[in-house]
């Protein structure tokens, strides 16, 4: 949270390539620090959670812990970039919990990564980041919440979403490896969240998930149907398979297209599903009225709360007469998206450049000011997405022999296991949601 003022540029990660320009530089801020300290021991020493401490002393009220191997350099972490520093001091070993120690030789971390350890240990780093999560909005006095304007950290330029930073952000992401990806997704490779009903398994869930937004869209033979972000190509084979459709799905991932085209191929799928890199507002110029069914799955997230308007009105324009869009879209309630929005996080650093969760209520703003589009109807499956970060994480880390072999190191698999379950905390704490959401024309 940079408690005065923000202290660090933002250099960029190249987590693929195992370059962490500056991660393992202690920030030097001791007046920083010193208020980090004392702000953490007020906020922790009601809850149900622990700091401990090298010398066994801790604080809290018990409950999963926080392990600080290096008090001092979590707190200058912490005093100096706030939440960015949090996850920075879980990726350098600062901080850890179960007793996952970094290796002292990052390069060569045998011994240190056993399977079954990395799951236990970052089981309970979900629990402890639920309980934070539970309290987000008031572990900041409110006095320095009234002033976030003047100590939050602001995005990257390069990473605002024009159609060139667009295609930069998601290729940092969505690049990174196809087998990595492999490795812990189901089979059908679907990268959001399913929808678990008792007694599922993670493929059922996926596909109850894929087969509901097709519902939400009306989607019958014979329709056209776009898709808006192919992850791999999924849900338009699905699409084609059981609709008896044709689907133009759209992604800026080469690496995705490149597999997704592989696998449209092996269905034997190919006439009836095209895959473009193209983005979605170079598609709607030359699109209008072109599609009875538009559908995009968790994609809104990378457009940018200064493109909502763009992204809505480019679906609108591509709908024909009597066309639907159905959406599924992480979102957070409307004042956390009003105290947060132009915030910098860890998130945005590591993982997603770019990203912006709406809310319901903005969503609603926009398609209302900027399109013929109507909210019809919703589901929420926020609760659904604990089970299914949880088994990737665990899916990830039952294969941390493979994700070493592709060559990603032990920060990289660290910071893959906060960011895992970083996001399951939030949604068990309902400070997260995941809806799907039914649009018609008025």
């Amino acid at each position: 949270m940079a408690l005065l003022t923000p202290t660090r540029r933002h250099p960029t990660p190249w987590p693929a390539a195992g370059v962490w320009p500056g991660l393992f530089d202690v920030p030097k801020v001791p007046v920083h620090a010193a208020i980090a300290r004392r702000l953490a021991a007020a906020a922790v020493r009601t809850l149900p959670m622990s700091l401990e401490f090298p010398d066994g002393s801790r604080w809290g009220a018990g409950g999963p812990a926080l392990q600080l191997v290096r008090p001092d350099n979590f707190f200058a972490r912490l005093g100096a970039d706030g939440l960015i520093g949090f996850g920075e001091a879980w990726m350098t070993g600062d901080m850890t919990t179960g007793g996952w120690r970094v290796s002292a030789d990052r390069q060569d971390p045998a011994g240190a990564l056993d399977p079954a350890a990395a799951n236990a240990a970052t089981d309970e780093l979900a629990a402890v980041l639920e309980v934070l999560a539970h309290r987000m909005s008031v572990l900041v006095p409110r006095p320095l919440q009234a002033l976030r304007h003047t100590w939050q950290s602001r995005p990257p330029r390069p990473e605002e979403n024009t159609p060139t930073g667009a295609r930069e952000n998601i290729h940092r992401h969505y690049d990174l490896s196809n087998d990595l990806f492999e490795l812990f997704l189901d089979p059908s490779l679907t990268y959001s969240s399913a929808w678990f009903e008792p007694g599922d398994d993670l493929d059922t869930a996926q596909v109850r998930k894929i087969d509901a937004i097709l519902d939400l869209a009306r989607v019958r033979p014979g329709m056209r149907v776009l898709e808006i972000g192919s992850g791999w190509g999924a849900l338009a084979m699905r699409a084609a398979r059981t609709r008896d459709v044709h689907v133009t799905t759209l992604t800026l991932s080469e690496a995705q297209r490149e597999l997704a085209l592989r696998r449209i191929a092996d269905a034997g799928l190919s006439q009836r599903i095209d895959v473009l890199l193209e983005d979605y507002r170079v598609h709607a110029a030359r699109e209008a009225g072109s599609y009875d069914a538009v559908v995009s799955v968790e994609m809104i997230e990378a457009v940018g709360e200064r493109y909502w308007p763009d992204y809505f009105g480019a679906i609108d324009r591509m709908l024909a007469e009597g066309g639907r869009l159905s959406l599924q879209a992480i979102t957070m309630a409307h004042e956390r998206l009003l105290a947060t929005r132009n915030g910098y996080t860890w998130v945005h650093k590591y993982v997603f450049p770019g990203g912006a969760l709406p809310s319901m209520t903005a969503i609603d703003q926009v398609v209302t000011e900027h399109t013929r589009l109507r909210i019809q109807e919703t589901r929420r499956l926020g609760h659904s997405y604990v089970p299914t970060l949880e088994q990737w994480r665990h899916r990830f880390n039952d294969r941390l022999p493979q994700v070493q072999a592709l060559g990603f190191d032990e920060t990289f698999i660290r910071m893959w296991n906060f960011y895992l379950a970083y996001s399951q905390a939030g949604f068990a704490a309902d400070y997260l949601d995941d809806l799907q959401i039914g649009f018609a024309r008025q």
